[in-house]
C-alpha cells in the first residue's frame, strides 16, 4: 500500500510496541541535528546502531566519541536491515541511489524525517520495503536533551509504503525509542508533513519572520530613530513574545504582555499581515504543492547553488546584523 492517508490518530506511550524493533539494526545516515539525536536516543533505547558517513566526514570522530560504530554509507546500509536517511535534502537523493537502493531488500525498512525528496518523487522506494516519515518536530539538540532528561518532543509519523503490515507501529516503535511518545505522536502522510513543512519555512518561520524584522528595523531606522534601539524593538524583545506563545499559546502570550501591547495587537496586527499578506501566503502554498518550489531549490543546488550563496552572503551585509552583532557581545547569558 502507498501513502496512507490516517484518521485523525494522536498516540502516546502506551500505544507503541518498543518490541517491533526486537532483532533489528539500524543505520543512521547522517550525523548532524538530526543524525546524531536519532542515534543516540535509539542505541539508548536498546537498538543496535551504526553510523554511516562519507569517507573523510568531519562528523566521524564526534560520532567514535559517543561510542558509535561509523562505517561508509554503503557498508552501514548494507549492514542494517533499517536505514534511516537524515542527510540534507538536496543530497539524498544522490546517495540513496548509489550507497542505500542496492542494498535494499525485502523486510527492510526505509526511513525518513521529512517527506521531500519522497513526496517529490526524487526517491522511489521499492514496494517491497516499508517506507515510513518519524519527523520530530525540534531541532536535534533538543530532541536529545530532553530524552535525556526522560522527557520526549512531538513527533509525526507517516507511512508510504506498508510492505510488512506493520509499517506504522514500526514508526511508532521508533518514535518511542526516540522518546517522542511523551510529547505526543501525530500521524500524517508524507504529503501533509513536507508541503506543511515547507510553507511555514517559508512564510511564517523563516521568511516571513526575517522580513517582518527587517521591515520593522528599517522603518524605524529610516525615521530617523536610533539603529540599536530599533533592534531591541524589533529583533531582541521578539524572543519574549515567541517564547510566551510557546509556552502558552496566543492568548496566553497576550495576558503577560501589557494591556497596550494587546490592544495593539488587536487593532495593528491586521495591517500588517493584511489581505496582500494572505495572498502570498497562497501563493507560497500552491508553489509548493505544485512542486514548483521543490523544482527550483534542486535546480539551484545542482547549479551549485550560486544564487543561494549570494543571498546568504547579502543578508549577513544588512545593517542589522552589525547593530546585533555589537548589542548581542554585552549579553554575558548568550
Amino acid at each position: 500500500m502507498t501513502d496512507q492517508t490516517p484518521k485523525e490518530s494522536f498516540f502516546e506511550p502506551g500505544d507503541a510496541d518498543r518490541s517491533v524493533l526486537d532483532g533489528r539494526r539500524l543505520a543512521v545516515i547522517g550525523y548532524g541535528s538530526q543524525g546524531h539525536a536519532h542515534a543516540l536516543n535509539l542505541r539508548d533505547s536498546g537498538v543496535p546502531v551504526v553510523v554511516g558517513l562519507y569517507e573523510g566526514s568531519s562528523s566521524a570522530d564526534s560520532a567514535r566519541e559517543q561510542d558509535l560504530e561509523v562505517m561508509t554509507v554503503a557498508e552501514a546500509s548494507a549492514w542494517a536491515d533499517m536505514v534511516a536517511l537524515l542527510i540534507p535534502d538536496t543530497k539524498q537523493s544522490a546517495v540513496y541511489h548509489v550507497e542505500v537502493e542496492p542494498y535494499l531488500t525485502e523486510s527492510d525498512v526505509l526511513l525518513f524525517a521529512h517527506g521531500f525528496n519522497v513526496h517529490y518523487d526524487e526517491i522511489k522506494p521499492p514496494e517491497s520495503v516499508d517506507t515510513i516519515l518519524v519527523a520530530p518536530k525540534s531541532p536535534g539538540q533538543k530532541v536529545r536533551a530532553e530524552y535525556k532528561a526522560g522527557r520526549g518532543v512531538p513527533a509525526l509519523v507517516g507511512v508510504h509504503h506498508d510492505a510488512s503490515g506493520r509499517a506504522l507501529d514500526i514508526a511508532l516503535a521508533y518514535a518511542d525509542g526516540l522518546g517522542c511518545t511523551r510529547a505526543g505522536v501525530l500521524q500524517t502522510t508524507f504529503a501533509a508533513e513536507t508541503e506543511t513543512d515547507l510553507f511555514g519555512e517559508q512564510a511564517v518561520l523563516c521568511g516571513g519572520l526575517s522580513e517582518l524584522i527587517k521591515a520593522g528595523f528599517e522603518t524605524l531606522v529610516d525615521a530617523g530613530y536610533d539603529p540599536q534601539l530599533a533592534y531591541f524593538e524589533c529583533l531582541h524583545e521578539m524572543k519574549l513574545i515567541v517564547d510566551l506563545a510557546y509556552a502558552k499559546g496566543l492568548s496566553g502570550m497576550r495576558a503577560e504582555v501589557s494591556d497596550t501591547a494587546e490592544y495593539g495587537d488587536y487593532v495593528s496586527g491586521s495591517r500588517v499581515i493584511g489581505e496582500a499578506s494572505r495572498a502570498a501566503m497562497k501563493e507560497i502554498l500552491s508553489e509548493v504543492q505544485s512542486g514548483a518550489f521543490a523544482r527550483k531549490w534542486i535546480e539551484e543546488a545542482q547549479c551549485g547553488s550560486p544564487n543561494f550563496t549570494r543571498q546568504r552572503a547579502e543578508e549577513c551585509t544588512h545593517s542589522i546584523e552589525a547593530v546585533g552583532d555589537e548589542l548581542r557581545s554585552r549579553m554575558a547569558w548568550l
